[in-house]
């Protein structure tokens, strides 16, 4: 255990991924391609989703249509990978343990917040709009909005630009590989978050990051941000 005030000195923002980072959703992503491809009689590939980590839906959508040979345009892609999803992030994906609480910490705190996220304006707002927090979040950028995404630095530099922050007044935080080398990519402080979906790369994370938490109840003690502590 480390004191954590590295974590917060000069922090003036904090912008979170979403799948696997503030939402418990990896999950949803794998059931998806198990079905879509099952769909086309086609075999679920061993190591598809680490091969497309931190890609856009459109990205994804490119790859899909090289790799398996697909008729199908990336808009159509898209809209069907979007169908299949929607329903499971409107009722069955859940916050990460503790992410609600700790963002409304962060509310009352007066510190900025953004969600920078591969995954489609769609869902995001699915998403929060079904907790209520469709407004909570001072803005919200996914990497349709950019020309590259994850490790490239482009979503998070655009999400800094929104909210109006420097880079070295950000905290990132992440739960994969890519998407913690794009938040240095972009100068900012980066904390790897655990998720069971990347558990065989978790030591990876830890190296890779800055700070390293289990869940965002690492962050508090009796209902607010413990600034005093973190793995």
């Amino acid at each position: 255990m480390r004191g954590n005030w590295r974590m917060w000195k000069n922090t003036k923002a904090v912008i979170f991924d979403l799948d696997g980072t503030l939402a418990d959703s990896m999950w949803i992503w794998n059931e998806i391609d198990i079905r879509f491809l099952a769909q086309r009689h086609l075999p679920m590939p061993e190591g598809l989703q680490r091969e497309i980590e931190g890609l856009s839906m459109r990205e994804t959508a490119v790859y899909f249509r090289e790799r398996f040979g697909l008729r199908d345009t990336e808009e159509e892609l898209m809209g069907e990978w979007n169908d299949m999803a929607y329903r499971a992030y409107v009722s069955e994906v859940p916050w990460k343990p503790g992410a609600e609480e700790f963002l409304t910490q962060l509310r009352h705190e007066g510190i900025a917040m953004g969600i920078a996220t591969s995954n489609s304006p769609e869902l995001v707002k699915a998403f929060l709009l079904a907790r209520g927090k469709e407004t909570f979040f001072d803005c919200v950028v996914t990497a349709n909005e950019v020309s590259r995404g994850k490790p490239a630095p482009d979503v998070y530099l655009k999400a800094k630009e929104r909210i109006g922050a420097a880079s070295e007044e950000c905290l990132v935080f992440e739960d994969i590989l890519p998407g913690i080398a794009a938040g240095h990519n972009a100068g900012m402080k980066v904390c790897a978050v655990y998720d069971d979906y990347t558990k065989d790369i978790d030591e990876e994370k830890r190296s890779a990051a800055d700070f390293y938490i289990r869940d965002y109840y690492d962050l508090m003690r009796g209902g607010k941000i413990w600034k005093d502590f973190c793995r």
